[in-house]
Parts: structure tokens; C-alpha cells; sequence
């Protein structure tokens, strides 16, 4: 199903909000926004850490939970000393590369949503928990204020050409994504099991996450479909050929059940579906929570948009190789791949049963392929004529050569 125009409002409108590890405070409140509408329909939870956890109100738990999962902030700035009216130091919070700071335009954004536009001078040396850079305001400010958000300096979002350009895909179009297939359930009433989980702090070592787990905001028999947007290489996960089911990352595999289940059922739909679009890949550009949640016993896996312009890198390739200069950009995914994940996930919502399984290929596959190939393993040797034998030699198992008998 396409998306439709209140659904692309939203994920334009939700990708251009800033964020960062710890203050996802605008992102926060936009969910919120979209609880305070629904709010007959759903039940809300949340940790000491600011997690979010919205189920349906028609759930009974006669059903494993099933948990679609996206986090909310981005790699961006934090102010983190006020040396004076112009001069600022900021911490970084996320993973870039550092030959992308030095004169980088930013803008600063304080509280009242006012934007300072700023460059990034030079690294501050020193242990930091957090990278620490200093800033030079381009006119005096005196409304900024600790913990406020800085940001790359970058366009004004759009949907131009099929593509999303914006500040933050990573991973607020997965969080839009997650809010449009719940509301779709919503209507359809079909899947009162499904529910959303939304985590903060993940670009610094899934902190909200693991915190979820430990304030035991997730269920423990719950099954995770953790949502990511993942750096594309162009010859191996391509933009615009579907989203991406994501068998593991440069950290680990994903949980086997889960994810062989989702392969079978989006295989199984695209053979009568030929129009219905996905990739299965490994995705090792970056790590993602269903990590975390493997790691710690949860049925987890990723589905994920591969996206353009990792972390608002451009070229992040040629610039390791010194081949270009560093320069940011908007992040951008398909809005092809945007409607592929959703479709996925209403699939999932609406296919996957609580015991679904295996190991990604059926059994009477293979037995099949046993029964009528297995005679290769038979060592039947062929009878020697006396013009073929040929007494005086042997051929050396181990080392394929021939060797005498005399």
C-alpha cells in the first residue's frame, strides 16, 4: 500500500526535528502528540530513563507481545561549556568520522527553538566521556544554555524524486514508520498483540535499551523487531530496491528463529507477490539494538531502510582514502524502501504466529535434495579390464599422485 500524504507529512515532520543521546525531548513530545490522539486505544508505560512503551488496550496476553522497536535520538551536539557570548564548547554525542568537523557550519538551537548559526573551530584535547569540540558563534547570543542541541547546518527537508532528503532518517523515518503501521493496526483490529517500543540513547552504546531491559519495561516473552536505518553500499543493499530484512551487524547475528521466520514469510509473499519488494542482508555498517536485546535473551532482529548519507557523512569512502574532502549532508532514504518496511511490518503483524521458526530452509527440502543426490557419496569402483589395469601403480590418497607398487 502507498503511503499516504498525512503519513509522508509525518515522516517529513519527525526527521526534521533535532535530537541527540539524552535529549530527545522534541522527538518526545511529537509521540506524545500522537498518544494524546489515540489515547482510548492504547496503554502507555514508561522507565526512570524515558523509554516508551505503548501497547493496545484490546491486548489479552493470550499472545507473545510483539514489539516493533526505534530509537529516538541522532549523532549531534550538546552544549557543553559556555566560555562566553560567542565562544561555546560542545560534546559530541554518536559516531562520525573527525576529518568531518573542522569549519563546519551548525546551528545551535535554544530553548525557545531560535537557531544560532555557529562553525566548529577545533577538538578540545583531553579525556571526555564524549568528544569535545569549540564552536564560534557568528553573532553574540546570550539565550543558549546548557544541554541545549547543536546540529549540522543543512537544507530544509523535502520529498523530492522519490527520495526523503533530511536531518535525522537515523532513526526517526524508522519511528515513523512504527507509528504509521500501529495506526493502521489500530484500524484493522487484527493484531491487538502488536505494540511499539521506543528507546533513547542509542547512538552512544544503546543505552536506553539495555536501560529498558533493566527496568524490565519489555516483557520477557516479548519478540523484538528492532527497526535501523543502515549505511547502503550501493552494489550490495541499493536504495530503492526495498527495505531490508537484517540478518545481523558488525557486532553479532541476530536471533535465528525469529529472523528465518520473517525470511519464509516475505519469501513466501513475494512468490505470490511479485510487485512486493525486500532485501535480506547482513548490513555491517554500523550496529543496531537487536543486539542488545539478543544479547540479553530476548527473540530479536532487525528490519532496516538503507540509507544515504550515513550519519550526514558524504563519501564517507573517498574520504578515508583521502580521496575527497569531508563535507555533511542530509541523510536520505526511498520512499519506495519507507512503504516496503511498512508492508513489512503489517505482514509480520499480521503472518507471524507465536511458534514460527526453523532454520530458514523446511526440512522436506532437504530431504528431498538427500534422497536423490546421496548416491554421490557411494564409492563403488569400476571393474578394470585387463587393458585398463594397471598393476605396477596406485594413486596416493592423500596426496593425488602415482607412486609405485615396486
Amino acid at each position: 500500500m502507498k503511503s499516504s500524504a498525512a503519513e509522508r507529512q509525518q515522516l517529513l515532520s519527525l526527521t526534521a526535528l533535532p535530537t541527540a543521546a539524552g535529549h530527545e525531548d522534541a522527538v518526545i513530545a511529537f509521540i506524545d502528540q500522537w498518544i494524546s490522539k489515540r489515547a482510548a486505544k492504547i496503554s502507555v508505560k514508561r522507565d526512570d530513563g524515558g523509554n516508551v512503551l505503548i501497547t493496545q488496550r484490546a491486548f489479552n496476553n493470550k499472545r507473545r507481545p510483539l514489539l516493533i522497536t526505534a530509537h529516538l535520538d541522532h549523532p549531534a551536539f550538546v552544549v557543553h561549556r559556555l566560555v562566553d557570548a560567542r565562544n561555546l564548547e560542545l560534546e559530541f554525542r554518536g559516531g562520525v568520522h573527525e576529518a568531518y568537523f573542522k569549519n563546519t557550519s551548525i546551528e545551535v538551537i535554544d530553548a525557545s527553538g531560535k537557531r544560532h548559526t555557529a562553525t566548529v573551530t577545533e577538538r578540545v584535547k583531553g579525556e571526555h566521556i564524549f568528544p569535545v569540540y569549540k564552536a564560534l558563534l557568528k553573532l553574540p547570543a546570550t539565550t543558549i544554555a546548557l544541554g541545549d542541541i547543536a546540529r549540522w547546518r543543512l537544507l530544509k527537508a523535502r520529498i523530492a524524486g522519490g527520495l526523503l532528503h533530511t536531518n535525522a532518517c537515523d532513526d526517526l523515518a524508522a519511528a515513523a514508520a512504527a507509528l504509521t503501521t500501529l495506526d493502521r493496526l489500530l484500524k484493522s483490529k487484527r493484531a491487538p498483540h502488536v505494540g511499539l517500543l521506543f528507546t533513547r540513547a542509542e547512538e552512544i552504546g544503546f543505552i536506553g535499551a539495555l536501560h529498558s531491559i533493566h527496568s524490565k519495561l519489555v516483557p520477557r516473552n516479548a519478540r523484538l523487531l528492532c527497526l535501523e536505518n543502515s549505511r547502503s553500499f550501493a552494489h550490495d543493499s541499493p536504495i530503492g530496491a526495498g527495505a531490508i530484512l537484517r540478518v545481523g551487524d558488525r557486532a553479532s547475528v541476530f536471533s535465528p528463529k525469529l529472523t528465518n521466520a520473517l525470511s519464509s514469510l516475505y519469501e513466501n509473499h513475494k512468490k505470490q507477490n511479485p510487485t512486493f519488494m525486500y532485501q535480506r542482508k547482513l548490513m555491517p555498517g554500523g550496529a543496531c539494538e537487536a543486539t542488545a536485546f539478543s544479547a540479553h535473551g530476548f527473540e530479536s532482529t532487525c528490519l532496516c531502510l538503507p540509507l544515504g548519507n550515513y550519519h550526514n557523512m558524504r563519501d564517507i569512502d573517498g574520504v578515508l582514502k583521502g580521496k575527497s574532502k569531508a563535507s555533511v549532508g542530509q541523510e536520505f532514504i526511498s520512499i519506495g524502501d519507507f512503504e516496503s518496511l511498512i508492508a513489512m511490518l503489517e505482514l509480520a503483524a499480521h503472518m507471524l504466529q507465536d511458534n514460527d521458526g526453523g532454520t530458514g530452509i523446511a526440512i522436506p527440502v532437504l530431504d528431498s535434495l538427500y534422497a536423490k543426490r546421496k548416491f554421490v557419496l557411494a564409492r563403488v569402483q569400476p571393474k578394470l579390464t585387463a587393458r585398463t589395469r594397471r598393476p605396477h601403480s596406485s594413486i596416493d590418497s592423500n596426496h593425488g599422485v602415482m607412486r609405485s607398487k615396486i
